[in-house]
């Protein structure tokens, strides 16, 4: 066996997105064949790329790795001639029994290697661009899906998909991972039917309050899980101020990252109020927005909510009088008002 066989093997597994940890020996008291320095990749079933000695340690690394790989821990093991079934904890070491009668004894760094974790972007539209080009600089694999989306415009990610079919989209991607769906009013119901379809750990929508309410409602007429669609996270976004679609992009990864590292926030879990309706279906592709936090216009939701306390506070201690309004004037934006 070569010994430098696990650096061929960590490439394969890696362009696959298969897990494996790196196994280097730190020390190494005879008997034993294997030396300071010497490195093996070692997969979840056992199979073992390089030289870490011989079988007699195999056991011990390969239950440790599993461990490794489950939880994402590096873990530093040491396997001494002692009782053969013992296993205890000495600081930060794992202590394993030698299952050999040959003696000697091993210390070795188990570092699991895990694929980067998938984001699936839903869209084309300006805040979809600028998230896949943000997510990959914080350590993430991006997957783009918009119907007739070109791999030459999206260079930041991985896989571009053309396709929003549902079944399509979950057989070359699969399920679980982060999704997020910005299609900002270009084909908004496929595009969440797709994201539901991958059975997502995490679903958060661009989109405002009122937005996310008449889609949840337009899902659950077309047959989809009551669950599924009331785990849908809107307006996606840590309340930021954002307003630009990079900003509102930053907003949206800040939540991908805090979901990530096991952060509990209003944007990593379904609030207990949050409801869905099958009431009044509003079969719909594009449904106008409404500013709300999260969404383009998240910085002016205080302010509006301000403005309107002062005006009802008015209209109580003042009695009322006929006042012609000029129609107000609609200004668009990047979410469609």
């Amino acid at each position: 066996m070569n010994q430098n066989d696990w650096i061929t093997q960590a490439g394969r597994l890696q362009a696959a997105r298969k897990a494996f940890a790196l196994v280097t020996v730190l020390r190494a008291q005879a008997p034993t064949s294997a030396k300071p320095g010497d490195k093996a990749l070692v997969t979840a079933d056992g199979q073992i790329h390089g030289w870490i000695g011989g079988g007699c340690a195999q056991p011990a690394v390969v239950k440790t790795v599993r461990q490794a790989l489950a939880d994402g821990h590096p873990q530093t093991i040491r396997i001494a001639p002692t009782d053969a079934t013992a296993e205890r904890t000495l600081g930060d070491v794992l202590e394993f029994g030698m299952a050999c009668h040959s003696g000697g004894t091993l210390e070795l760094f188990i570092d699991p290697v895990l694929p980067a974790t998938q984001l699936t972007v839903f869209g084309d539209s300006p805040v979809a661009r600028a998230l896949v080009g943000l997510a990959p600089r914080v350590g993430l694999r991006v997957a783009l899906v918009a119907e007739g989306a070109l791999a030459s415009d999206h260079p930041d990610a991985a896989t571009v998909i053309n396709n929003d079919d549902a079944t399509r989209v979950r057989e070359q991607l699969g399920s679980n991972g982060y999704v997020v769906v910005a299609t900002q009013g270009r084909r908004d119901l496929q595009g969440l039917k797709a994201a539901l379809a991958m059975a997502p750990g995490q679903l958060w929508f661009v989109a405002s309050e009122r937005k996310a309410g008449v889609l949840r409602d337009s899902l659950l007429a077309a047959g989809e899980d009551p669950d599924s669609v009331a785990r849908i996270i809107a307006p996606a976004g840590e309340s930021i101020g954002a307003q630009t679609p990079e900003e509102i992009a930053l907003s949206v990864l800040a939540a991908v990252v805090a979901a990530r590292r096991g952060r509990t926030t209003a944007q990593t879990q379904v609030p207990a109020s949050s409801t869905v309706s099958a009431s009044a279906p509003v079969l719909a592709e594009t449904v106008a927005e409404v500013p709300t936090a999260g969404s383009c216009c998240a910085g002016k939701k205080k302010d509006e909510a301000a403005a309107e306390s002062a005006a009802t506070t008015t209209a109580a201690a003042t009695p009322a009088t006929p006042v012609a309004i000029e129609p107000a004037s609609v200004k668009k934006t990047c979410c469609g008002n």
